[in-house]
Formats: C-alpha cells, structure tokens, sequence
C-alpha cells in the first residue's frame, strides 16, 4: 500500500484517568471522480460515472474494476490509457479505445457512492443485478479445508495499512491452492475488491475461476454481485452474509463462507467444493 494512505494525527490517549499525549495514524478518506472519454466525442467531452470516497492509491484499478464490475467495460482491450494527472489527484478519466462499445448506466442512477456503500444511489435493486460475462461452473474441483484456514493468516501477514490504524477494508484474491495474488486496501469495501478486479483485469485474467476471494469484513450483496462479475466461484468472509448476499450467491453458483476463524467456519452455498 502506498504512503499515500495514512496520515499522522495528534490525539490524547485516556488510560483510566491518565492523559498521555500521542500521535495516532489514520487511513486517508478522500474523493475520487471518475470520468469516462470516448475518442469520437470532442476534446473537453467527458462523462461523470461515480465519485467515491476512497483511500488514495491504486486508483487506475479502482477506476477500470468500478466500470468492469458496473458492467460498462467488459475488457482491457476496450481501454486506450487511463489519465491520471498529479494535478488532479482526485480525479481519474479512462480513455476508451476508438470504436469501443459500451454500456453506460441507466441515467436514474445517482452516481455519488459512499465509502461504506457500493449501492446507494441506485434507482432499484433491480438497476444493480448486472449480467456478469461469465458463467461460474459449479462443478469445479473442490479445495481443500486447510486452504481456507490459511487465508486468515496469510490476510493478517499482509494487511500492513490495517494493522497500524484498524481503518481499512481488504479484499484478498488467492489462487485454489492458497497463494496470495492480489491484496487490496480501502476505506470502502466495495472500493478494495473493485481495486483487487481491476488489477486482475489489467493482467488480462479473467475470468477469475480458479480464485477464491477473502473479504476483511462483512459479505454483503454488492460483494457477491461484484465478484459475480468476475467470475470467482468462492468468497470468505471473516464477518457475516447478508441475507441477500446467501441468496445472491446461491443464484450465481459461488461457495459462500462466513465467520471464517482459526478454527472454524460456516458454509451458506455449494459446500461440495470444500474438501
């Protein structure tokens, strides 16, 4: 995680009724306005799609996974380059190729998204069930149980950002048998995975059907929807699923799992792929 990240903050520290004076490290919470651009349209013709309150760095894969995952862009190949001047450090703008085809969003939808929600805003539920490019074969090879009691370790070993100010979401994305690929960090939840997606879409390798996704927190259903959408067929969480997310899941065909600890964890779909 970049430097980028947190910030030094003075604070007073109260044990019992004794003051000590300190410095606290805080994750940084800031705005990022992403724009689209189509070659064909004029020079200072430029769209809007979301401003969200996100953790600075790793922009360019928070801006190609958000328009990946809303199902705007469905490959790299569509991208000329994503501008990100450092005079602008709040805003990012995908240049698409020209000829792209895309699919821009429903105009109900208010684009301003939180960090903690990935749907607010929305016109319904049903303008955010977006039709994923993939279909998650739900017959795949199971993985093994001991792989997914070492997901929390390896999360804690590389969660750097977490462990000094207990402020971050991570999204984690493993291979089947346990190694780390990507590990992402946000202030937003949705913002972390949309991070982790984009990353794997630059590399070009979605589907992501031999992964399994590991979430700090909570599952919730634009978690599901999301890696839905790229085609993972397993999700841990260290939290709770929403009830909407079970469902979501159990749509979809994705192994869900909650409340993952050292020594246990429950199953809420297609438990026949863990062995």
């Amino acid at each position: 995680m970049e430097d980028t990240a947190t910030i030094l903050h003075s604070i007073v520290k109260y044990k019992g009724t004794q003051p000590t004076d300190l410095e606290d490290i805080l994750a940084i919470e800031e705005p990022l306005e992403i724009k689209i651009k189509h070659p064909e349209e004029g020079p200072g013709e430029t769209h809007t799609l979301a401003v969200t309150m996100r953790t600075p760095g790793e922009d360019e894969a928070l801006a190609l996974g958000f328009l990946f995952t809303e199902g705007i862009i469905t490959s790299p190949q569509q991208v000329d380059y994503v501008e990100a001047p450092f005079w602008t450090p709040n805003s990012i703008t995908v240049h698409l190729q020209k000829g792209a085809t895309i699919k821009m969003p429903d105009q109900k939808r208010n684009f301003y998204t939180t960090s903690s929600c990935g749907v607010c805003g929305k016109a319904s539920i049903e303008a955010i069930k977006t039709v994923s490019s993939f279909v998650i074969n739900r017959h795949t090879a199971p993985v093994g149980m001991d792989v997914i009691y070492g997901l929390m370790d390896s999360l804690h070993h590389q969660q750097s950002v977490f462990s000094t100010t207990g402020g971050l979401h991570a999204s984690a994305l493993f291979t089947t048998d346990g190694t780390l690929a990507y590990l992402c960090e946000d202030v937003g939840r949705h913002n972390a995975l949309d991070k982790a997606i984009g990353k794997a879409l630059q590399g070009e390798l979605l589907p992501l059907k031999d992964n399994i996704l590991l979430l700090s927190g909570r599952a919730s259903f634009e978690l599901l929807q999301k890696a839905n959408m790229a085609g993972i067929p397993i999700v841990v969480a260290l939290g709770a699923p929403s009830s909407l997310a079970v469902q979501t899941a159990q749509s979809f065909g994705i192994t869900l799992i909650g409340f993952l600890k050292t020594h246990s964890f429950n199953i809420y779909t297609f438990p026949e792929r863990i062995k």
